[in-house]
């Protein structure tokens, strides 16, 4: 076992300045793969790539294409047979005629063969070769993305589908400087695009960053280029993009979206590296570019502001003015990605994957690709995953609810890494004891670049070790996920349900601790607790925490990371932190829900604010302010809406609708009766009409687009009731007090991993 062997992490062929990796398919080719290095430039080789794949038996490829080599693996793994091929073209052949005689996919957790479906990620895990030695991020060539687009009359958001909805601005920058802004005044489409192509071959970037570039500026990129006969070949060997279907996953987000490659480079989506970010840190106080940059100080005081509905219609008269909104958006989008993607060029350096992938694909799958590697430089057989098994999860419980003040945090440092480690619980399927040396380096990693943190002496370091240790927490802490993950190679239930029981048994016993000590636990959320310590100096709040810290075995660290004036306890998994500086901070769905109407956010934020700050007196009079504002229609219309967007055509749904009859949607019911020909991934924003607070939405719903400027139709009883409904829930969590039983979460487990069993969520 190498447990201090370094290329058990980080590879076992440093390749610096390797920025990407790509398969060359077709003809004599389809046996290359081809590298690009960044130094002073950029140097392009190939190399030589023999796919292969694990089988049960090598009798099962008698009769198939012609293996390049057949080589026995050593161990009692399931797939203990690796066959090589001479190109991915054989590769393939092989693979469809196992489906074939097997009746199993790849795919099938008991099917006898098996392979990663990814040139790159098998060449990297075979060569132990990753990308971004000897780089920092602002050592690659970052270009900025950003697109301004027209939107048709009636509509309220732009479609590439419409021929009105032309795009009217494209803006590019990169880290030396650079920047263009491509004008619609200047230019037509066509034109504009094709310089576009030029541009970015000119620049020649590493990776294209941009905010919800997958889903809108390369998607309606692409579409426009089709739209005019142009090619959008933006790749470095000048070849388009390649568009298929993804599935983007962070906790309980999900989404599908027109996943795009661009050969030769690295596509970011600073939209997605948010939401990542804000699974660990629940912070954010949104998810679109504006939010966030004020959020990280990065948007500069006059930065231009224009709703998106609005940009075409200002184009039409200002078109400088929208051009300002570019040149600002870039800049944004710069700052944001150099504030979240490091982590992830330091994720690259240790997992076998493109930078890309690195980005987008989930833990578990990160867990995988650095097992499989060091099983292939073995030559060790491999397993078949376990089927799943329900086990009971971790522990969140909630003892008080209300306001809280002088509430302290602890946290185990890694609570599930350092029980497999301290306990020696690893997947029974590993037989050459990769798991728990894998994850002992990962955690020194995490540990250390936390300890860096605290001493880094500029923002800039400070602010890229800590979004550093946070990736890295959230991959070690993954760990205890893999086990319980149907979908992963080397999962194993049983070793979850233990590494979750031991988890429990340790928070509970530090909770009699804190009460013993004569402190209030106020919260436990699956590895920290929030508590009030009893009443003392500096000399005993120390030894207070040594008495927590004493219950813990050795190899488990307790951390005492922060003290917050205020909470405000709601529901288990969701309160509300007053910082010393003033910041108010809201964590879970119940108070940051996008799903609510902006006026009911707004008032969270109000009441919680007033709550904290002791100001009860002024609670009655916040709430007459809110009803007397619905009563007397001074919200603007856009503050009372909801926006949905639409996931299929409204002849889909009209369709289903006779056939089935499916549930109704309003957003939808409201693109049909429009008039208007929606489209799938359009958006629409609608608010509810009528007297009574219950209606059907569906029958009472009008599109904000269609609200007539001088007439207030809005269901007035209906927002009240969603106001009323709300200030009961709050009263009642804020009244509560302490409570004489843990309420809803107690020792609950975490939500199934993809249909599964009671186990934990598919890691991210």
């Amino acid at each position: 076992m190498r447990t201090n062997d370094t290329s058990l992490l980080f590879g076992r062929c440093a390749d610096p300045g390797l920025v990407a990796v790509e398969h060359l398919p077709g003809g004599e080719s389809d046996q290359m793969m081809l590298f690009w290095r960044r130094g002073h430039r950029i140097d392009t080789t190939t190399e030589p790539f023999r796919p292969y794949l694990w089988l049960a038996s090598a009798d099962l490829l008698r009769g198939g294409p012609e293996p390049a080599a057949i080589e026995p693996l050593t161990g009692p793994g399931v797939l203990g047979t690796r066959a090589r091929f001479p190109t991915w073209t054989a590769l393939e052949a092989a693979v469809r005629r196992l489906q074939k005689i097997t009746k199993r996919s790849p795919t099938d957790r008991e099917a006898p063969y098996w392979f990663v479906n990814d040139p790159v990620q098998q060449y990297l895990m075979d060569s132990g070769r990753t990308i971004g030695h000897g780089l920092d991020y602002d050592g690659l060539r970052r270009m900025q993305l950003d697109i301004e687009t027209a939107t048709a009359e009636g509509y309220e958001f732009s479609n590439p589908d419409r021929e009105e909805d032309r795009i009217i601005g494209i803006g590019l920058a990169d880290n030396t400087g650079w920047r263009e802004l491509l004008r619609g005044d200047q230019l037509d489409e066509r034109a504009m695009l094709e310089r576009f192509v030029e541009l970015v071959r000119e620049r020649d970037p590493d990776v294209i960053e941009g905010h919800n570039i997958f889903s809108f500026d390369l998607d309606y990129l692409i579409r426009r280029a089709a739209r005019h006969g142009v090619v959008l070949g933006i790749g470095r060997d000048g070849r388009p993009p390649a568009v298929r279907g993804g599935r983007f996953a962070a906790a309980e987000r999900v989404a599908n979206y027109p996943r795009t490659d661009v050969f030769g480079r690295t596509v970011l989506d600073t939209y997605f590296l948010a939401q990542i970010y804000d699974v660990s840190h629940r912070s954010l106080p949104g998810l679109g570019l504006k939010d966030i940059a004020r959020h990280f100080g990065i948007a500069r005081a006059d930065r231009e502001y224009i709703d998106g509905p609005e940009v075409g219609r200002v184009f039409r008269r200002d078109p400088e003015r929208v051009l300002r909104y570019l040149a600002d958006d870039l800049e944004e989008t710069a700052g944001v990605a150099l504030r979240l993607a490091p982590v992830y060029l330091a994720q690259a350096r240790i997992v076998p994957m493109s930078l890309q992938n690195i980005a987008l694909r989930g833990t578990a799958a990160k867990i995988d690709a650095l097992m499989l590697r060091e099983y292939l430089a073995r030559r060790a057989a491999i397993p078949q995953p376990q089927p799943a098994q329900p086990f009971e999860g971790g522990l969140t419980e909630i003892y008080e609810q209300g306001v809280i003040r002088n509430v302290h945090h602890c946290d185990v440092r890694s609570l599930y890494p350092s029980v497999m480690l301290a306990d020696r619980i690893r997947p029974a399927s590993d037989h050459q004891d990769v798991f728990l040396a894998l994850l002992g380096r990962l955690r020194d990693v995490r540990l250390a670049a936390k300890d860096r943190m605290r001493a880094a002496a500029t923002d800039r370091d400070r602010a890229f070790e800590e979004a550093m240790q946070s990736s890295f927490k959230i991959l070690i802490n993954s760990f205890y996920g893999y086990l319980g993950f149907e979908g992963a190679r080397f999962n194993d239930f049983d070793a979850a349900a233990r590494v979750a029981a031991r988890g429990r048994e340790l928070l509970r016993a530090m909770v009699a601790a804190i009460r013993e000590g004569g402190g209030r636990p106020i919260e436990i959320d699956t590895d920290g607790i929030f508590f009030v310590p009893p009443e003392g100096d500096d000399a005993a709040l120390e030894a207070f925490r040594a008495r927590v810290r004493s219950v813990l075995p050795p190899g488990v660290e307790l951390e005492f990371d922060s003290v917050w004036p205020a909470m405000f306890s709601y529901r288990p998994k969701n309160y509300a932190l007053r910082s010393a500086d003033g910041e108010l901070l809201l964590t879970g769905a119940a108070l940051r829900s996008r799903g609510l109407e902006p006026y009911l956010r707004d008032f969270i934020r109000d009441w919680i604010a007033s709550k904290l700050d002791g100001r009860d007196a002024e609670l009655p009079a916040l709430v007459d302010r809110y009803r007397r504002a619905l009563i007397r229609h001074e919200f603007p219309l856009d503050r009372l809406a909801r926006t949905e967007r639409l996931s299929e055509s409204p002849e889909t749904y009209a369709a289903q609708r006779a056939a089935r009859g499916r549930a109704r949607s309003a957003a939808v019911e409201l693109a049909l009766a429009s008039g208007r020909p929606y489209r799938t991934g359009d958006q629409v924003s609608y608010y509810v009409t009528g007297t009574r607070k219950r209606v059907p939405i569906h029958s009472n719903a009008r599109l904000l687009a269609d609200a007539a400027p001088d007439v207030r139709d809005e269901n007035v009883a209906y927002y009240l009731a969603r106001l009323e409904d709300l200030v009961a829930r709050l009263e009642s969590a804020g009244d509560a007090g302490e409570a004489k039983e843990p309420t809803a979460g107690s020792a609950a487990a975490p939500r199934p991993a993809r249909g599964s069993a009671r186990g934990p969520r598919s890691p991210r």
